[in-house]
Order: structure tokens, then sequence, then C-alpha cells
């Protein structure tokens, strides 16, 4: 006969026991989902700039069927997850934090997936535009195969885009927004699954705002280059966190604008 009241000797993992914590969306959300998405990020990177025999080999076809495009878009989704979701956190944390204090937990759990979900969704509306524009210069020879542009006055050109956007009065307005998560969720509480979805929605609005422009360097500097996607997601995230603020965002566009000169100079 088997003793069912027998204890189970073996002591949870660091994970199961992370996943039974009232904060388990947080260790998913900021700590497990970017860490996937940086992993696939990384080994789609080293396969482009190394042998391209595996998952880059999906990029590299003269056909664009409707399986590549959606291949091209998912590599574009899985980057903005990677590269945006960590700047979210503080955004992320505090709602939590809220919610945990209305709600039960299972109930703050499902608000706080909901909230991250539609910041997400916004995302992945943007990279089905950056997969369009990628298709775009591409037919027009000016960004190859390895998904870098083929002419310095193209990129002179992204740089003097970014650059003039972070000086803009929208780029200053979506900062703001972005840097005060306390003053978005005061003015834009809404109760439930639902709320929660649509304020990740209008928050995500507020991001794309933001950052758009600044996802144009990809192009530049090569869209799954490591350097520039790991030096992008530093840069917004300090943006968003640091103090700098409006005066950090007038900064770097100076710089950029600069360095599109430079290009085109030299």
């Amino acid at each position: 006969m088997v003793d069912t009241t027998a204890r189970d000797d073996r002591a949870p993992t660091f994970l199961e026991s992370g996943l039974r914590h009232a904060r388990a969306p947080v260790v998913v959300l900021l700590a497990v989902l970017p860490l996937v998405s940086w992993l696939w990020i990384v080994v789609m990177a080293r396969d482009m700039y190394g042998p391209m025999t595996g998952a880059s080999a999906w990029m590299m076809t003269p056909v664009w069927d409707v399986r590549h495009l959606a291949l091209l878009w998912a590599m574009w989704a899985v980057m903005m997850v990677g590269m945006m979701l960590p700047s979210a956190s503080p955004m992320l944390l505090l709602y939590g934090t809220v919610a945990r204090r209305s709600a039960t937990a299972s109930a703050a759990s499902r608000q706080t997936y909901a909230l991250a979900a539609g910041y997400l969704a916004v995302w992945v509306l943007f990279s089905v535009g950056a997969t369009a524009l990628q298709r775009l210069l591409a037919k027009l020879l000016l960004v190859s195969a390895m998904m870098e542009v083929t002419n310095p006055t193209v990129g002179a050109a992204l740089l003097l885009v970014a650059g003039v956007y972070q000086l803009t009065p929208i780029k200053l307005a979506c900062l703001r927004t972005c840097r005060s998560p306390l003053g978005f969720l005061m003015s834009r509480w809404r109760a439930g699954v639902a709320g929660a979805f649509r304020m990740g929605l209008e928050h995500g609005a507020f991001c794309v705002g933001c950052c758009w422009a600044l996802m144009l360097l990809l192009f530049a500097g090569g869209v799954m280059n490591l350097v520039v996607i790991a030096a992008l997601t530093a840069f917004v995230a300090f943006e968003k966190l640091a103090p700098l603020g409006a005066q950090g965002a007038r900064i770097s566009g100076v710089l950029l604008i600069a360095a599109a000169f430079l290009i085109l100079v030299l």
C-alpha cells in the first residue's frame, strides 16, 4: 500500500518557487521572456554573421512569399520584445504593486499579464511596419541580404531622421509619459483585465511614439548587428530611466544629426 501522506523530498527549483510567488508575473515578464528573446536574437545574429546555415538562412531568400514574410515579422517581433520590455519594467512593477493591493493575487497576476500583453501588442504591430519597410528598402536595393544599408547616404539619412525626431515636441511629450509611470497610472487607470490590456495598449503607443525613430538606427547599423541592438536597448532604457529626461533626448538628437553630416562629408 502506498503511503499517500509521504512528502515529496524533491526540493522545488528556483523557477518553481518563483512561479508560486505572488510576484510571478515580474519573474516571467522581466526575466524569463526577455532572456528567451535575447537568446533567440543572439542565435540569429551569430548565424547571420557566421556560417548562415541555421536560423538566419530563413531570411536569405530571393522569394519573399507569405511564409518568409511571416518569419521576418517574427524576427522583428521577438527583437522588439527583447529590446523594449526591459524599459517598461517601472510601469509593470508599479502596476503589479497597485493591483495586488486592490485585488486577489491571481487577479493581480492576470491583470499584470494583460497590461504587458497590450504593451507588446503595439510593438508586434510596429514590427509589421518594420517588416514592410525592410522589404521596401531591400526591393530598392538600399538594404542588403545581410540586412545592412548599401549606401552611406541612406545610413546618414536614417541618422538624420532619428536625430531630428529627438528634438520634436511629440518625442518629448511621449518621453515624459514613458518616464512617469505613476502619472500614467493615475490619469489612465482602468479596472479589470480588459482595462489593464487597454492601458498597456496606450502605454505601448506612447512608447512607440517615443522610440520609433531610434529603431531606424537598426537599419543604419545592421538589423541583426548585436552591438547595435544592445546599444539601442541600453540607450532606450537610459533615456526612460536616467534623470536627464528631455535634456538627454536633445543631446542625443544633436549627436545623431552631427553623425549624419559627418558621414555625408566623409
